[in-house]
């Protein structure tokens, strides 16, 4: 599955095209590997994703085309959340 479908579908970030722009922009990775929007995820990869000031780390559990509301919560699970200091 693409990174931008998965992003949407699981509503880490609400709209394709915001997911697409963050990925485009260098703020994911997957793996530790710098990830574009088209790029392939899989169960268990881990995405760090950077929003403003804040870095969420996640773990891909399934994948899914289509989902629920409160079953997208079901597709990852965070790992750890950060808050980015600027110097």
């Amino acid at each position: 599955m693409r990174l931008d479908k998965f992003l949407k579908v699981s509503r880490l970030i609400k709209r394709r095209t915001v997911a697409k722009e963050i990925s485009d922009q260098g703020r994911i990775t997957i793996n530790g590997l710098q990830a574009k929007a088209s790029s392939d995820v899989k169960v268990g990869d881990e995405l760090a994703i950077r929003f403003g000031q804040k870095l969420v780390k996640v773990k891909i559990n399934e994948l899914k085309d289509t989902t629920k509301k409160e079953d997208a919560d079901n597709m990852y699970t965070v790992l750890e959340e950060n808050r980015i200091e600027n110097d």
